[in-house]
């Protein structure tokens, strides 16, 4: 549209392999590989004490933080006044901010959800705060992030086809008031970063219909980019491949996708191959201060007894800092006897591993042969 604020950005699609897509996103912070796994800060921090200089060691692209984490604690107008979250962290990459909107309806019992937005109580000190999409928007370019997501609304997937209804109608017309207001924020001359880009989000739970049709409508805002959300949430692996390849079509081709919260390795591979770009998830970090790790022969319990004398790093040729250092002995021992250095090794393995994960992805279709990698990759893990 005509009115809209030019932004120094755009995504390029470099190749197609059926559906699966190999492209380019400029931003004002950077370029963005895609496929790419964006590493979950929520915080603004990885869980497991890792640094941003790890992250770039690692090969991290994106890190993702939440606005509504950040909105209760330190605040987005301290933030603000530090100059932004990328500097209040010290990356200099890119950063997308989920909206708060999956936080705030996952606080069920908290909140009350009206037309102009809602009201709910921080998990940590009870205040009560209100969030629409002005709110969120406002919140967002205090964090002057690359890229902000529209506020909407995250039912589960598997609900009621005439809740989801009603949900998926309120979710685009917060829409609209996102993207009003962002154009008025990017305007200003106190906003931090004034080509902060807006991605609008996919719901309708696992109605294909419901999808298309949303798809539909919110493709007529001309958005940065488009999410899938709403998935990974209570439906099968089966049903988020069914939406996917119902609804991907239906979005723009000529601009990212992005697969919100997922996933497992296998679920980065079979949605690549159904036309997303862009993924984030909790499970590597989540799964490494556990003790569990990645390798392409399937995941790893470092605290089985197995493992007690194994002297061969967490997977051969892997380049982590964890892999050329340590052995999967010493890592256990660290484990059990509960030293940081233990967790923080895991997360980083696991995190290098959806990094490297989706370089192999992007190699693949730069050759042509993402279909040969995924059937490979699969099998090695499964026969793991």
């Amino acid at each position: 549209m005509a009115d809209r604020i030019k932004k120094i950005s755009g995504y390029t699609l470099l190749k197609k392999e059926g559906r699966a897509r190999r492209g380019v996103l400029q931003t004002v912070h950077g370029t963005i590989q895609t496929p790419v796994f964006m590493n979950v800060g929520t915080a603004a921090a990885i869980k497991g004490a890792v640094s941003s200089a790890d992250l770039e060691e690692i090969g991290t692209q994106v890190e993702l933080c939440n606005t509504y984490h950040l909105h209760v604690r330190p605040g987005d107008e301290l933030i603000y006044r530090l100059g932004g979250v990328r500097k209040f962290m010290n990356w200099k990459g890119p950063v997308l901010t989920d909206s708060g909107g999956f936080q705030v309806f996952s606080l069920t019992d908290l909140r009350k959800i009206k037309e102009e937005g809602v009201t709910f109580r921080s998990h940590i000190d009870g205040k009560k705060i209100f969030m629409g999409p002005e709110e969120s928007m406002q919140i967002q370019s205090h964090l002057a992030s690359t890229i902000a997501m529209a506020f909407d609304e995250c039912p589960s997937s598997v609900a009621e086809r005439s809740y989801i209804l009603q949900s998926v109608e309120r979710t685009t017309r917060w829409l609209v008031r996102c993207r009003q207001e962002m154009d008025r924020l990017n305007s200003l001359e106190e906003t931090l970063n004034k080509d902060q880009l807006l991605f609008g989000i996919n719901q309708g739970g696992v109605y294909g219909d419901i999808r298309i049709e949303h798809a539909k409508a919110i493709t007529e805002l001309e958005l940065d980019g488009y999410a899938v959300g709403g998935l990974a949430v209570g439906e099968t692996h089966e049903q988020m491949y069914e939406v996917l390849e119902k609804v991907v079509p239906f979005l723009p081709q000529n601009k990212p996708i992005y697969l919100m919260g997922v996933g497992t390795p296998e679920n980065i591979l079979e949605a690549v191959e159904r036309g997303v770009d862009f993924f984030d998830c909790v499970y590597p970090s989540r799964n490494g201060r556990h003790g569990h790790v990645y390798t392409h022969a399937g995941h790893l319990n470092l605290f089985n007894a197995q493992y007690e004398a194994d002297e061969r790093p967490i997977e051969e040729n892997c380049d982590c800092p964890a892999c050329r250092r340590y052995s999967r002995a010493y890592i256990r021992h660290l484990l059990k006897a509960k030293e940081m250095l233990g967790m923080r090794l895991c997360v980083l393995h696991n995190l290098r591993f959806y990094n490297h994960l989706t370089e192999e992805i992007r190699d693949a279709l730069d050759k042509g042969e993402f279909a040969d990698y995924k059937h490979r990759t699969l099998a090695g893990m499964k026969n793991g």
